[in-house]
């Protein structure tokens, strides 16, 4: 094989990051031993390289498959398909591969959720449990294996340990910014109950309006559809066009929009509007959604060195890292904000 077609190495890695052989091999495998920086300078040099390691040298040296599990349920929705696509990047970055099983609440009675999954030799299973349905998937998962939860609520199961972004931070942030802008009520188009998302997102509503002083109202729980925002936001409007509305997702925003447009309120200058999750094409909505964006790469990345942590040192694996920051991204859907 000539120079120019060899595979690249761990040393190419190295020269490339700047770091000794040892310290990329401890990225690959004990990465929470390394300082984060230069953990992330390690990861993007393999990405620069397209260096993949050798998994079965690797097996048979730490006796490991280099494979981690995800078990989803299939959702579609924007938060669960992006953290799937986040952690899959993170591990063929870090050299892992990912095999992937789809549970779905309902399945068979006596069936042990990703039973397939749970024996098929995999290092560690990450379950992104996003809702109440996936609780029996972690309680399965850890009985037999070292399992993280990726989700915005701990799970149930107490010895498993989760990792995810804060949504009240995020519902905080919206509200802080409608107050900003001189909105002194708010409504909330909420999300399906049984999501932790959609709980943790009201339970910040509720905080920041109390705390700030804002009259607050909340709709019965919509399903994160556009169908969804629309009916609920005709529901509002029965009773008058509110000052802000605040979605629980984007999609529920959209909805939201077309009832508001159907209804001749012109937004924001009748009625502010703001969603959550920054999703595809929020921007380049008339007018563009104020929204909340979540570091769905950076959860990916946690996820993947969190699970790799736990396997590492399973009885001290050092204190759970805290939820990661969103970031409200502020569009034309709501006024200006106050400089006095």
């Amino acid at each position: 094989m000539s120079p120019a077609t060899r595979r690249p190495s761990m040393a190419d890695v190295a020269g490339r990051a700047g770091v000794s052989y040892q310290t990329v091999s401890r990225v690959l495998n004990q990465p929470g031993i390394v300082r984060p920086e230069t953990r992330e300078r390690v990861l993007a040099a393999i990405a620069e390289t397209g260096y993949t390691p050798n998994r079965a040298a690797r097996a048979l040296k730490t006796t490991r498959s280099s494979q981690i599990g995800l078990l989803t349920d299939g959702s579609s929705l924007f938060g669960p398909s992006e953290t799937v696509t986040a952690i899959e990047t993170a591990a063929r970055e870090a050299g892992y591969s990912v095999l992937l099983t789809t549970v779905r609440p309902g399945d068979p009675a006596g069936a042990t959720p990703g039973a397939e999954l749970i024996g098929s030799g995999v290092d560690g299973i990450l379950v992104v449990a996003a809702h109440e349905g996936m609780q029996p998937v972690v309680a399965a998962a850890a009985s037999t294996i070292p399992v993280l939860a990726v989700s915005a609520q701990p799970p149930a199961t107490a010895s498993t340990q989760v990792v995810g972004v804060d949504q009240r931070l995020g519902s905080h942030a919206v509200v802080e910014h409608l107050a900003r802008t001189g909105v002194r009520s708010v409504a909330h188009l909420a999300g399906p109950t049984d999501w932790y998302d959609a709980r943790a997102r009201l339970d910040g509503f509720h905080e920041a309006t109390a705390e700030l002083g804002l009259e607050g109202t909340t709709t019965a729980p919509g399903d994160w559809t556009p169908r969804s925002g629309y009916e609920l936001t005709r529901g509002l409007l029965a009773g008058g066009v509110p000052e802000a509305i605040f979605a629980a997702n984007d999609m529920m925003a959209i909805g939201a929009l077309h009832a508001l447009h159907e209804h001749g309120a012109r937004v924001p200058v009748d009625v502010a509007v703001a969603g959550f999750d920054d999703t595809v094409g929020a921007e380049y909505l008339l007018p563009s959604l104020t929204t909340v964006s979540q570091p769905f790469a950076e959860l990916g990345r946690l996820a993947l060195h969190r699970l790799l942590e736990l396997l590492e040192d399973p009885e001290d694996p050092g204190p759970p890292p805290p939820p990661l920051s969103p970031r409200l991204v502020v569009r034309r859907s709501t006024r200006p904000e106050r400089t006095h």
